[in-house]
């Protein structure tokens, strides 16, 4: 996935995985849980991606990221 800074390339493929059952939804509410108590709710789809402390606290992706899961039909794997 390539964007700009801050376009929203790891919550729109986060949001994407979630969707297409790539990470359930407990696992969503915990990122939804967290993000809020550091006042970045609307973080939880990109924190799908962004693992590292320093990423989730600063709100930016540092890291590439790789994801891999499958649907009923497709094997899917994001970079």
């Amino acid at each position: 996935v390539i964007g700009h800074v801050d376009s929203g390339k790891s919550t729109t493929t986060g949001h994407l995985i979630y969707k297409c059952g790539g990470i359930d939804k407990r696992t969503i509410e915990k990122f939804e849980k967290e993000a809020a108590e550091l006042g970045k709710g609307s973080f939880k789809y990109a924190w799908v991606l962004d693992k590292l402390k320093a990423e989730r606290e600063r709100g930016i992706t540092i890291d590439i990221a790789l994801w891999k899961f499958e649907t009923p039909k497709y094997y899917v794997t994001v970079i």
